[in-house]
């Protein structure tokens, strides 16, 4: 018998989503995913992986402890007014201890600002007008000039979406280049054979003080979850595999008093430490919210239950 349908009920259908076609066949990151629109497949975004799975120990504490103290000794006369009264001291007690997720905020809105200059740059594409006449954003991208020009640098790629299946992780690297001065320095480095047209990671770190430490450990373990994705997206939405980079990569740390160049291990080994937070990460976002349980009622003795 042929299925009846009423108008009503055809009506109720929701008509098929059109498939993705070119640049919107690029997966983007929401909610510590990238979502594969062609496959429907979910990856989970390399940057929240390393936020769960990696422990951060005294470091990101001491900092905000840092960070609270100065903004105190900075502001002292409103902290002993607003101390006065209950209503004001509830306030200025909030502000001060949220100094530290303020401070964190800016830095993210720089260094989210400084990519987008040297994307725009990389791509040879038009900059917005707020970015180019930002003068807190025209040392960083003044010291960026100065690095492509000094080390003589070609781009490969920049602001590409890469992902691996099987492991169901993507990120964005920032770029890919080739320099023949930075295969010689790595080579001298490392002292090993780098070939002059080698394809490296590059990253960029924008924290942090030049005469400090402002490049961390993860910036490694994120470089070799990219350098070991199996798929890349290109602009026009296409994929290609991953292109095969040296094992050694860089880290552009750019401040706004200069540059540093800084190389970073991204080889198999890391990529294995990599995988094994991914798993830190799955315990800390999952399994670690099932396991402990409310506590027991105590059973009722056998009297008890009797009556």
């Amino acid at each position: 018998m042929a299925e009846r349908t009423t108008p009503a009920a055809g009506r109720r259908r929701k008509a098929a989503a059109p498939a993705p076609t070119g640049p919107d066949r690029i997966p983007k990151p929401s909610q510590g995913w990238y979502r594969d629109k062609v496959t429907g497949a979910k990856l989970r975004r390399v940057t929240t992986i390393l936020e769960q799975g990696c422990a951060k120990g005294d470091a990101l504490t001491y900092w905000a402890g840092n960070i609270t103290a100065e903004t105190a000794m900075d502001n002292l006369p409103y902290l002993v007014r607003s101390s006065l009264f209950p209503d004001q001291r509830s306030e200025a007690y909030d502000w001060l201890r949220r100094a530290h997720i303020r401070k964190k905020d800016e830095r993210a809105d720089v260094g989210t600002a400084v990519h987008d200059l040297i994307e725009a740059k990389v791509l040879g594409v038009p900059m917005s007008e707020e970015l180019l006449n930002s003068e807190e954003l025209a040392p960083f991208l003044d010291h960026f000039l100065r690095f492509v020009e000094e080390w003589k640098v070609e781009f490969e790629a920049s602001e590409m979406v890469v992902g691996h299946y099987e492991h169901g992780y993507a990120g964005t690297l920032d770029y890919l280049v080739r320099s023949k001065l930075i295969a010689a320095a790595l080579a001298a480095y490392f002292d090993t054979e780098v070939p002059a047209d080698s394809v490296f990671c590059g990253d960029t770190k924008t924290g942090g003080e030049l005469d400090v430490k402002g490049v961390y450990p993860e910036a490694s373990l994120q470089m070799s979850a990219y350098r070991n994705a199996k798929v890349a997206w290109l602009r026009d939405g296409s994929t290609v595999p991953m292109p095969a980079t040296f094992w050694a990569g860089v880290v552009l740390h750019l401040r706004p008093e200069g540059y540093r160049l800084i190389p970073a291990v991204v080889d198999d080994g890391v990529f294995d430490a990599f995988l094994t937070i991914k798993k830190a990460a799955e315990w800390t976002s999952g399994l670690s919210k099932t396991v402990i349980r409310p506590a027991l009622t105590l059973p009722a003795t056998t009297e008890e239950r009797a009556a």
